[in-house]
This record gives structure tokens, C-alpha cells and sequence, in this order.
């Protein structure tokens, strides 16, 4: 009786663990799979590069390359420019990536999708989504532009943030952040075409 009883009671035990590990196995709910997939969401977060390369215009020397890269919803754009005179250079993203004509303004004017007045980038009084602003050469006639921002996309639909189909223009000189509609900075030196 003794064993009897014993035998039963390790039957019931193992029916309990049996009934667990089903439980386990069950699949997972609709929010399971959401919580899942934002936290998978948080471990790959895709990179979109994009390398471009300047070409001379006015009769420069200008060279270099400008390589865009997005990442969680912000744009980096790096530039290595040389090729350059010694001291300040203004830098903008242009309508049309249309490096065509010898003076670069195939380009177009500057990229002003949301028709703001020129002036320093994050300006309260506005400024163009191509307004970059200024960098220095060095007297080797090198420079370089680190800038990042989130009101740039590289290829998204919204046309008040892509870059695609736009050219960066490389100035002479310095854009003075004030004069309408460009900062007079100068001829042309430098184009590259942002195309995918």
C-alpha cells in the first residue's frame, strides 16, 4: 500500500512537470512578438553610405571626396577636400546634381525645399537645407567637413529632406552667412552629383 501510494505520487509529480514544459512551449502571444521584434529592432540598425567625387570647376585644382552616411534617422556627411587655397571655404548642397557646365551652376541655387532666407545653419531667422557653412584649408590645401544632421534623408520620400539628386558645391571663399540668396562666397570650385 505503502508503494502504492508512493508510485502515485511520483506519477503525479511527473504529470505536473510534464504539464509545465508544455506551458512553456506555447506560442508566443501577438505582444511577445512585438516586444521581440523592437528589441531585435534595437541590435541591427542599418547604415546607408554613399561616396561621391568632387570634380574641379572654374579652372581649380579642387578635389576630394564626400561620403554620406544614415544611420538612426541622421545623416553624416564627411568630406576630404584638397586642391584648395589656404584659408576659409564655404561648402552648401545645390538643387540639381548637374556638374556639367565649367562653372558649376548647372547646379542650380542652393537646395531650399522649405523656401527659407540664407543664413548659419539652425539660424532662427532660417536657412536653406543646403546652407553647410564654412571650413578651413590648410597650407597644404587640405580641408575637411564633418557635419551631421536629422533633416537630411539619403533617398526617402520626403523631398524636404532628400539628398538625392542634389550636388555639394565646394566655394572660393568664405560664405559671409547674411547675403541673400547664397552668403557670396564665391565662384564654383568643386561639384559632385549626389546619385545613388
Amino acid at each position: 500500500m505503502k508503494h502504492l501510494f508512493l508510485s502515485m505520487s511520483l506519477l503525479l509529480v511527473l504529470q505536473g512537470c510534464k504539464q509545465v514544459k508544455k506551458s512553456k512551449e506555447q506560442p508566443m502571444t501577438g505582444s511577445d512578438k512585438e516586444v521581440l521584434h523592437k528589441m531585435e529592432g534595437h541590435k541591427n540598425v542599418e547604415e546607408e553610405v554613399l561616396s561621391i567625387q568632387l570634380d574641379p570647376k572654374s579652372g581649380s585644382a579642387t578635389s576630394g571626396m564626400v561620403t554620406f552616411k544614415e544611420a538612426n534617422g541622421k545623416v553624416t556627411m564627411e568630406a576630404h577636400i584638397s586642391g584648395l587655397s589656404e584659408g576659409t571655404h564655404a561648402i552648401h548642397i545645390h538643387e540639381k546634381a548637374d556638374c556639367t557646365s565649367e562653372d558649376g551652376k548647372s547646379s542650380g541655387g542652393h537646395w531650399n525645399p522649405t523656401f527659407q532666407p540664407h543664413g548659419k545653419w539652425g539660424a532662427q531667422e532660417g536657412f536653406h537645407r543646403g546652407d553647410i557653412g564654412n571650413f578651413t584649408a590648410d597650407q597644404s590645401g587640405h580641408g575637411m567637413v564633418d557635419f551631421s544632421t536629422d533633416l537630411w534623408c539619403i533617398g526617402c520620400e520626403d523631398e524636404t529632406k532628400n539628398i538625392i539628386g542634389k550636388a555639394v558645391i565646394v566655394h572660393l571663399g568664405e560664405d559671409d552667412l547674411v547675403s541673400q540668396p547664397s552668403g557670396a562666397a564665391g565662384a564654383r570650385i568643386g561639384c559632385a552629383g549626389i546619385i545613388e
